[in-house]
């Protein structure tokens, strides 16, 4: 038989050529070609048999079962499951997060507010912290505290001990203090929706605030990308302390993505994710739109992860009933699946939207794609709609709140005080959060202690800061309560938490303690007890009658008798000081004030005062107990020069800047000064609302990026215009110039060479003349400077000038933050300092080295 074509023509040359170099093995390559052919047929034959009696029949349906079928089926099976706590979690000794070496701490005879019972629980007891959990709380095994080794025992003797505080809407870590370049990563501006973006991936561990929000009492975090987008990003969970892998993914608390040393699993507790959405003013103005545009992206991009997820829905009906041969890969995209993960009710969503326009858009969204909304941030006219949010798809949101702070931009304008105490009559959760670095999370519980003081109840005020957030994060399984297996997270304050002055005297974070020098203060006896807070009732409802803008004139009656009761002390100005003039004993409730035409003309014992004769039926007001005092004078905001901080049309706006541009000489030129006088605003709700709270008289300089800012006014915060008696307290009160790093500014020598320049008499018209009042003593000079630096070339120049000129210089700092740095110098110099903020806050470089982070 001939294998001629049996072989493949290569293989039959190369035999040919390696056989043919000799006689006797031509002769053998033809059999050999034979038997090799046999060998490949029949090789053939036997594996054509095989696949004939294996291979299945066309019809048979196991006949396109891809191989990766079971990963396939397993990965529809997870699609719509929910996050959820694993069933032993209670069973665990120790934290996922529990750092070795850390001692077994029992705090013994503390008042405890536990946040269970909707938060009406408390009591006398124990809480013992072990392996970074609660191990016990109350009546304490005793026979297990005695085989702990190296216990740390502290009694509380009868201090105050709480959950640590949740902060639900903070940009610690991405919005970093101090402020620089290199570390602002709050925001993409890279397209209106962005649900692929993750704030983990810009945690800087390097933030200078995380310890001072801890040393207020927050332990737990939730990082949101910024409010430029109608979707900005993922958020994730952090514990503030610092750990020893120093790494952003060590800080997470339940970390739902892949980390550095494993993958993740969901299979041992589905984690939620969090998202940040934002609607109204924000988006509008990055994007240059509308919010037509911006909820037409918002609809768009919900559009586009519905097709992916009915997609994927389709995908797994076919292959859980074994139509393989009609599906192919698995529908995903990598940058929607998040969003498709809000649809499948696997994400926490954050929505920024301040205005009844904007919840309305959102919760129709809401419903038109079947998504829900864990929480409206900001959120300032959710009291005046409270129905609107409940009509929200799934549950209504919570609402996360700052106290009073309102009326910064036209969305927020209506914001009000009342707005938590109404919403929670409502039967709607209430948040308070910082907004950090808008707030300083340091100081958050103040924003619960404020929301309390204006009708909240004790109960939802602290819960507003621990277990709602908690709950709302879905983490209330661990943090946001005292309970036995939760998460060692706990506060021991000075005072009862709702107190105003309350302060930590130390912060557990997962059983650690992270206060190393506490600073303890003792407080009187009835700090320790809930606040009493004034009845707002009616003024409440003057709020929702007014639409949340309610009036807010002064009730002006000069003309007649006021006659103030049951005062218990009066407080006069005498000389620079305040001194009291009447004090009665405690529970002494008969004291009497009586004002005619705005001028006491009697205070005392009732018997002493109401015999006198008055002008016309006198207005009786009821102190309950309280203090008549001089106004206050406030200073170092735009008090007096604008209404509406994020509306040009309402401020008097920026002063020239001689150093950064020319200024025209219609205005003076180069010897110009401004004077605030001349921009008055009168009437603006927030001069109003400073009148009502005591603030009689403001005093603001004019507004300037520059070195020279003009000459203060000193004005009445109640007054109408400034042609009435009395509106204008003083015309000129001083000098403002500032010292700062700035792009926008030359250098910092060169302002003080500038300021030199001025103080030796070189300034020009009205610019000059108001200069030499300044430097022959008659006018005060107040510099706005934060660097210690700067402060001391400033020391330095008072006294060349005074060197020169030989009139003592009156000169003010003002912000002053690093001014503790200089203490003697300062005071040496005789130099005032008015410190702004009051509660320093590291926001830029030269705030670096603030009092409080020493």
């Amino acid at each position: 038989m001939s294998t001629k074509g049996l072989l493949p023509q290569p293989i039959t040359g190369e035999i040919d050529h390696l056989l043919a170099t000799n006689d006797r093995a031509r002769r053998n390559a033809s059999t050999f070609r034979i038997i090799f052919g046999w060998v490949l047929l029949l090789t053939g034959t036997v594996f054509s048999i095989i696949r004939l009696l294996y291979a299945p029949a066309r019809n048979d349906p196991l006949s396109n079962i891809p191989i990766d079928a079971a990963e396939i089926l397993d990965k529809c099976r997870m699609l719509n499951v929910q996050p959820h706590t694993p069933a032993n979690f209670y069973e665990r000794k120790q934290s996922d997060r529990f750092q070795a070496g850390t001692n077994p701490t029992l705090i013994t005879n503390a008042t405890i507010w536990s946040g269970r019972l909707n938060g009406l629980e408390q009591f006398t007891g124990d809480v013992l912290l072990d392996g970074g959990i609660i191990r016990d709380i109350g009546d304490i095994d005793r026979e297990f505290v005695a085989r702990l080794d190296d216990l740390v025992t502290i009694d509380a003797n009868g201090a105050w001990l709480s959950p640590g505080v949740v902060d639900m809407h903070s940009h610690l870590g991405v919005h970093s203090n101090p402020g620089l370049r290199g570390s602002s990563d709050g925001n993409s501006h890279h397209g209106p929706v962005l649900p692929w973006m993750r704030a983990l991936d810009g945690l800087n561990t390097h933030d200078d605030a995380y310890r001072l929000s801890v040393s207020g009492g927050v332990t737990t975090a939730l990082v949101l990308p910024g409010s430029a987008n109608a979707i900005g990003g993922q958020g994730l969970l952090i514990k503030l302390r610092p750990t020893t892998e120093r790494s952003p993914t060590a800080m997470t608390l339940e970390n739902p993505y892949s980390t550095n040393t494993s993958e993740y699993d969901p299979l041992h507790g589905l984690r939620w994710r969090q998202m940040k959405h934002a609607c109204g003013e924000n988006p509008d103005r990055v994007y240059s739109g509308t919010r037509m545009d911006t909820t037409w992206a918002f609809r768009q991009a919900y559009d586009k992860a519905r097709q992916i997820k009915n997609a994927q829905d389709a995908y797994c009906q076919k292959a859980s009933t074994g139509k393989w041969d009609e599906i192919k890969d698995f529908p995903e995209d990598y940058q929607w699946e998040a969003l498709v993960d809000v649809l499948r009710g696997r994400v926490k969503v954050h929505n920024h939207c301040y205005e009844t326009v904007d919840l309305d858009d959102m919760v129709r969204i809401t419903n038109e794609f079947k998504f829900s909304i864990a929480a409206f941030h900001h959120a300032h006219e959710t009291y005046l709609v409270p129905s609107t949010l409940k009509s929200a798809y799934g549950h209504p949101p919570a609402v996360a709140l700052f106290s009073t702070k309102a009326r910064y931009k036209r969305e927020s304008y209506r914001g009000s005080e009342f707005a938590p105490k109404i919403l929670s009559e409502n039967g709607l959760q209430v948040i308070m959060k910082s907004d950090h670095p808008v707030l300083d999370s340091r100081y958050l519980l103040y924003e619960a202690q404020i929301a309390h003081y204006f009708g909240l109840p004790p109960n939802l005020a602290l819960a507003a800061v621990t277990s709602t957030p908690a709950e709302v994060i879905g983490e209330d399984h661990r943090i946001g309560f005292l309970k036995r297996g939760y998460d060692a997270d706990v506060v021991l304050w000075d005072s009862h938490p709702l107190s105003l002055s309350a302060t930590p005297k130390q912060v557990w974070i997962d059983g650690i303690p992270q206060i190393k020098v506490p600073h303890v203060v003792d407080k009187p006896a009835f700090l320790q007890n809930i606040p009493k807070t004034p009845d707002f009732e009616r003024e409440a409802r003057k709020t929702l009658e007014y639409d949340g803008l309610p009036p807010l004139l002064p009730n002006h009656t000069s003309e007649g008798t006021v006659v103030f009761t049951n005062v218990s002390h009066v407080y006069a100005r005498k000389g620079d000081s305040i001194v009291e003039v009447l004090g009665l004993r405690r529970g002494h409730d008969n004291g009497i004030v009586q004002v005619q035409r705005g001028e006491i003309i009697c205070m005392g014992e009732a018997s002493t005062c109401l015999e006198l004769n008055t002008t016309g039926k006198p207005t009786f007001v009821n102190l309950q107990g309280g203090s008549i005092s001089p106004g206050l004078v406030t200073f170092g905001s735009n008090l007096g020069l604008e209404d509406i901080q994020g509306e040009p049309s309402t401020k008097d706006g920026l002063v020239p800047a001689p150093l950064i541009s020319k200024v025209p000489a219609i205005v003076g030129g180069d010897g110009a000064i401004i004077r605030a006088a001349d921009g008055l605003q009168f009437f603006t709700r927030h001069a109003l609302l400073a009148y009502r709270s005591g603030i009689t008289t403001g005093i603001v300089a004019p507004q300037s990026q520059g070195l020279l800012s003009g000459l203060s006014v000193a004005f009445s915060t109640g007054s109408e215009h400034r042609l009435k008696k009395g509106a204008v307290v003083q015309n000129v009160v001083a000098v403002h110039v500032a010292i700062s790093h700035s792009d926008n500014l030359p250098s910092v020598s060169a302002q003080v060479a500038a300021l030199r320049n001025l103080l030796l008499g070189n300034g020009e018209g009205e610019l000059g003349y108001w200069f030499e009042k300044v430097t022959k003593g008659k006018l005060s000079l107040v510099v706005d400077v934060h660097s210690a630096d700067a402060i001391a070339s400033l020391i330095e120049l008072k006294r060349e000038i005074e060197g020169t000129t030989f009139h003592p210089l009156k000169l003010t700092l003002s912000g002053a933050t690093e001014s503790y740095l200089l203490p003697s110098e300062i005071s040496d110099a005789d130099i005032g300092v008015i410190l702004r903020p009051i509660r320093s806050f590291p926001s830029s470089w030269e705030m670096k080295r603030m009092a409080s982070s020493k």
